[in-house]
C-alpha cells in the first residue's frame, strides 16, 4: 500500500538527517495517514478512506466531503476518489 493521502495527493518527500557535525544521511519525510469514515451527504453512503492529517482537516473546513471533492482537482485525487467525485456530481445534477 503506498503512502499517498487519497484526497490531496500528498505523498513522501525524502531528505537529509543533518547531524551537528553536518554529515548528512539520506531520510523519508512520512505524511500523517489516518484510516477515516467519511459521510457522503449527496448519495447517503460511508466511505473508508486513506487521507493525511491536513485533508482531514480541510474536509472539515470546506463543509464535508461533497463540497471538498467538488471542488477538488481530479489530478490530486485517487482513483477511489474520483469516481466517488463522479457519483456525487451525477447525482447533485439529478437532483437540480
Amino acid at each position: 500500500m503506498s503512502r499517498v493521502c487519497e484526497l490531496t495527493g500528498k505523498g513522501v518527500q525524502s531528505g537529509n538527517n543533518v547531524s551537528h557535525a553536518n554529515n548528512k544521511t539520506k531520510r523519508r519525510f512520512l505524511p500523517n495517514l489516518c484510516h477515516v469514515t467519511l459521510i457522503s451527504d449527496a448519495l447517503g453512503q460511508r466511505f473508508r478512506l486513506r487521507v493525511s492529517a491536513h485533508a482531514l482537516r480541510s474536509v472539515e473546513h470546506r463543509g464535508g466531503l461533497d463540497a471538498f471533492l467538488l471542488k477538488a482537482s481530479e489530478g490530486d485525487l485517487s482513483m477511489r476518489a474520483r469516481l466517488l467525485r463522479r457519483q456525487i456530481v451525477k447525482k447533485t445534477a439529478e437532483a437540480a
